[in-house]
């Protein structure tokens, strides 16, 4: 099945190009199906390429899929036009009032500051809260996840002391859990930060479940609220040349920056990268679709505020 997305946004044509089925508003609006609505917070700077990346990865299910865009209200971005805010994003208090079936918080470039220094921390904090009684389940991203994990159970971020950069091995540590259903033995997931998470911290916290971990990277994928709600510390959802980019920039700008681990041919960035998380990025978010999204959420959407924990065969234990 097609995701819904709002018309014009500019994916749809990048999709188009990748065979990637997409449709917009207006020929969604005549099917008398009930799609699931997912609801995206963006907090990534070049909001475009991170709109396009979620929405091929949502794309990729027989289930139907709405996406609505979310800005902060509290936050004037610098790297996206004000017309692509005003005319795709909507603002918290626009939708504070909704129900949805799933959503997703992006990293954002903000890993330095402490949490309580970030300009939309409170906004941010908000939404947060707001999530637990809006919606049947969340997946944070990177920074978003340290962040939650901070906000809801008092877990810091410690720096590292290079940035963690590049595609590393994972293992899952609850092999059966749905999540990981048709997964390989090892799947690989980009990484891209200068902060991590301590599995000291996190098992103090018995609330917390271990999902997956790295030898290279730590921990990669947490649950609570039996998978209401997901934390993922990488960024399976990366285009193939998006750690190309991020290095280049880098370079071109004089910073130190090591050459993104297992990622070129023969690690040598003259080489294209060796693209090894695409087959599971797609499993995992299908997964997280069908066992924590689809198959928990209920018809009458607004009745997302009486869920408890997500239990049966997709809890986390």
């Amino acid at each position: 099945m097609p995701v819904k997305i709002p018309d014009n946004l500019p994916a749809i044509e990048l999709l188009k190009k990748e065979n990637i089925f997409v449709m917009s508003d207006l020929i969604a609006d005549v099917q008398d199906i009930r799609p699931l609505r997912v609801l995206i917070l963006n907090l990534m700077p070049i909001k475009i390429s991170t709109e396009t990346d979620f929405v091929r990865l949502l794309s990729n299910n027989p289930l139907q899929v709405e996406i609505e865009f979310l800005r902060l209200d509290t936050h004037t971005s610098k790297n996206t036009s004000q017309q692509h805010l005003e005319m795709f994003y909507k603002g918290f208090r626009e939708i504070k009032d909704n129900f949805y079936d799933g959503m997703i918080i992006t990293g954002a470039p903000v890993e330095m500051l402490d949490f309580t220094d970030v300009t939309y921390w409170h906004e941010l904090t908000q939404i947060f809260d707001w999530a637990r009684i809006h919606v049947t389940s969340s997946l944070y991203i990177c920074w978003a996840s340290q962040a939650a994990l901070y906000h809801f159970y008092g877990i810091d971020k410690i720096p590292l002391s290079q940035k963690l950069f590049g595609v590393f091995r994972h293992t899952a540590s609850i092999s059966k859990h749905p999540l990981f259903r048709g997964f390989d033995d090892e799947f690989f997931i980009p990484h891209s930060r200068h902060t991590t998470i301590r599995k000291e911290d996190v098992e103090t916290k018995p609330e917390i479940s271990i999902l997956s971990e790295s030898d290279g990277a730590g921990l990669a994928i947490m649950s609570s609220r039996g998978g209401r709600e997901f934390y993922l510390t990488g960024h399976s959802e990366y285009a193939p040349l998006t750690l190309h980019e991020e290095y280049t920039r880098d370079v071109e700008k004089g910073l130190k920056i090591d050459v993104p681990e297992h990622y070129y041919a023969g690690n040598d960035p003259a080489n294209p990268p060796v693209v090894r998380w695409a087959g599971h990025a797609n499993l995992l978010f299908n997964n997280w679709l069908n066992y924590f999204v689809y198959q928990e959420t209920p018809f009458d959407i607004r009745k997302v505020k009486e869920l408890g924990e997500i239990g049966g065969a997709n809890g986390d234990r």
